[in-house]
C-alpha cells in the first residue's frame, strides 16, 4: 500500500454476487448502493470484492476466460429499463431462488434479458448509451478479442481453443476478420455488455468513494488455460506448440488439502515476459485500478517460486518447486505505474507454504501481507497469525472466502478453541466465538482488518462460500434482505472507535 492508504482502518468482504435483492444474483443496483450506505454508517473505509471477472469452471471468479473483462451476471437491468431498452415485464425474474445462486438459472435468464436489450441498443445510434459504448470501446483495446473469444468458444460447443482449427487456433489475421464479419451481431452483444458493466461499476466506486469507502479488489496470479488471455499472448506461457499445456499451477499438501490443490492454469513464461519488461502484467494491473483503489494479489508466493505440476496429472503431490521472477517483477511493474519502491498499490496473500524467500521478497517489494486468525490456535507461541506476534504493515482477517465461516470453525476446531481460551484466560460460549475473532482483528496493530460479512453476522457453515476442492457448491451464498441492521452497524461503529480504526 502507498504512504497515503498506510493508516488505521478496517473494511467488510462481501462480494456483489452475495447482495441480496431480485434476478437470482446480487448486481450493481439499488443493493449495492444501500451496502455502501451500511459500510459508510458503520465507519468502516473499505470494501473488499473478489474477482470481477467473467466467472469460468465451477462458476468460481478465480477461473476466468477473460482477465481484464468485466462478470455481465452482475449487471442491474433496472437501468435498461429506465432507457428504455426493456420493458418492465421483461426485466421482472422468473421467481429465482432469493438465498442462493443458481448459476445455471440466473445465467440462463440474464443472458437473453441482457442479450434482448443490446440488440435493441445496436439497432438505435442516436441513443444515448451508444455513445458511451463507442467511447468505452475506443479506450478498451482488449474488448475486441475478448469478445472474438467468446463468440469463438460458444460457437464451438465450449472446446478449449487448442482444440480449433488452426487458422483460429494460431489467431491467422483473415481467419479472425471473417469471424469478426459473420459474428458481428455476437461479437457486439458482448462489448455492449462489458461497456454497461463498466460504466454501472464506475458509478458505484463514484458513490463509494463519496461516502468515504474505498474498494479492495482482487487479482488472482494465474488465468485460465482456456482464456482470452492465453490465446491472445500464447508466447508468454509454458505451453505446447498447439497450445495446450505443459505444466499447470497448484500448491503442495497443506492444510486445505492433503494432495495438495490442482488448480490447471498453465504456468507463465517468465523468462519471455522479462525480455518486455513485463508489459503485459503491467497492463492488467493498470485495468484493475481503474475498477479498483487497492489490490490483493492472490498467490503472492508464486513470484518467489511457484509450484509447477505436469500436465494431466491426477493431484498436485506430483509437482516441483520452480524458481520464480523475484523482486525485478516489482521493480517493473513499479517503474510502469510511476512509483516509487514500496509504492505499488497491492496487498499480498502471502499465505499457504511461507518460507524465508517469500517473507523477504514481500518486504523487498514493501508490500504488506495476510494474517488470518483462524489460522493461529493449535500450535506453538511462534505462529505468526497470533496476535502478539502481529505485524503494523499487514491485514489481518478472521476468515477468508476460503475459509468455513468463524462459527462453523468453531464448532469443529475444539483443539483451536482450547487454545485460544487459554490465550484468553477464560472460556468462551459458543455464540460468542465469531465475535471474540472480530473483536481481536480490530484490535490487532495491524494497519488493516478486513471481516468477512458472514462473520459480523455470526453466520455458520451454511453461509459459507467456498471449499477448496469441492467442485460443487460453490460461490452461492446471498444475504437474505434485512440482515444488515441499523444495529449491526451501530454495534461495528462502537468497535471501530474503541480500536482507533474509524
Amino acid at each position: 500500500m502507498s504512504t497515503a492508504q498506510r493508516s488505521r482502518g478496517a473494511g467488510v468482504l462481501l462480494h456483489p454476487s452475495c447482495l441480496p435483492g431480485a434476478g437470482g444474483i446480487g448486481c450493481l443496483g439499488a443493493e449495492a448502493l444501500a451496502f455502501v450506505d451500511w459500510l459508510a454508517s458503520s465507519g468502516a473505509k473499505w470494501w473488499q470484492v473478489l474477482p470481477l471477472g467473467p466467472t469460468g469452471g465451477g462458476d468460481s471468479p478465480y477461473a476466468s476466460p477473460a482477465a481484464l473483462a468485466g462478470n455481465p451476471w452482475l449487471i442491474d437491468v433496472q437501468p435498461l429499463v429506465d432507457a428504455g431498452l426493456l420493458t418492465t415485464a421483461e426485466a421482472q425474474d422468473p421467481q429465482l431462488p432469493a438465498d442462493r445462486v443458481d448459476f445455471g438459472q440466473v445465467i440462463g435468464w440474464k443472458r437473453d434479458r441482457l442479450h434482448l436489450a443490446a440488440d435493441r441498443l445496436l439497432a438505435r445510434k442516436d441513443h444515448p448509451m451508444y455513445a458511451d459504448l463507442l467511447e468505452f470501446r475506443g479506450r478498451s483495446p482488449w474488448v475486441i478479442d475478448a469478445a472474438l473469444f467468446q463468440v469463438l468458444r460458444e460457437q464451438r460447443d465450449y472446446q478449449p481453443w487448442w482444440n480449433w482449427s488452426p487458422e483460429l487456433r494460431d489467431r491467422h489475421p483473415r481467419a479472425l476478420q471473417t469471424v469478426r464479419e459473420h459474428f458481428r451481431t455476437e461479437v457486439d452483444r458482448y462489448i455492449v455488455l462489458q461497456a454497461w458493466f463498466d460504466a454501472q461499476w464506475t458509478a458505484l466506486r463514484k458513490y463509494a468513494a463519496s461516502k468515504g469507502i474505498r474498494v479492495i479488489g482482487d487479482m488472482p496470479i494465474y488465468v485460465d488455460a482456456d482464456s482470452a488471455d492465453t490465446w491472445t499472448h500464447r508466447f508468454l506461457f509454458q505451453l505446447e506448440p498447439d497450445g495446450r499445456p505443459s505444466a499447470v499451477a497448484g500448491v503442495p499438501p497443506d492444510y486445505f488439502s492433503e494432495t495438495g490443490q490442482l488448480w490447471g492454469n498453465p504456468l507463465y513464461d517468465w523468462a519471455a515476459m522479462r525480455k518486455d519488461g513485463y508489459r503485459w502484467w503491467a497492463a492488467r494491473l493498470q485495468r484493475i485500478l481503474q475498477t479498483t483503489d487497492l489490490v490483493r494479489i492472490d498467490h503472492f508466493r508464486g513470484f518467489a517460486a511457484y509450484w509447477a505440476v505436469p500436465w494431466g496429472a491426477e493431484d498436485a503431490r506430483g509437482g516441483q518447486w520452480q524458481q520464480g521472477p523475484g523482486i525485478e517483477f516489482f521493480r517493473a511493474l513499479e517503474k510502469h505505474m510511476g512509483v516509487g519502491p514500496g509504492g505499488l498499490p497491492l496487498l499480498a496473500e502471502d499465505l499457504g507454504v511461507v518460507d524465508d524467500a517469500v517473507i523477504a521478497l514481500r518486504q523487498g517489494a514493501g508490500l504488506p501481507g495476510m494474517l488470518v486468525l483462524q489460522f493461529a490456535w493449535g500450535g506453538d507461541a511462534a505462529n505468526p497469525f497470533l496476535p502478539h506476534n502481529h505485524v503494523r504493515q499487514a491485514a489481518v482477517y478472521t476468515g477468508t472466502h476460503d475459509n468455513d465461516t468463524t462459527a462453523g470453525w468453531w464448532a469443529t476446531s475444539p483443539q483451536a478453541q482450547a487454545h485460544l481460551e487459554d490465550y484468553l484466560g477464560h472460556p468462551v460460549a459458543a455464540a460468542e466465538g465469531p465475535q471474540t475473532l472480530v473483536r481481536m482483528a480490530l484490535q490487532s496493530v495491524a494497519e488493516l482488518a478486513i471481516v468477512p460479512i458472514q462473520d459480523l453476522l455470526g453466520l455458520g457453515s451454511e453461509a459459507r462460500l467456498n471449499t477448496p476442492g469441492l467442485p460443487d457448491h460453490n460461490w452461492t451464498w446471498r444475504l437474505r434482505p434485512g440482515q444488515l441492521t441499523p444495529e449491526l452497524a451501530a454495534s461495528l461503529h462502537h468497535q471501530l472507535h474503541l480500536s482507533g480504526r474509524l
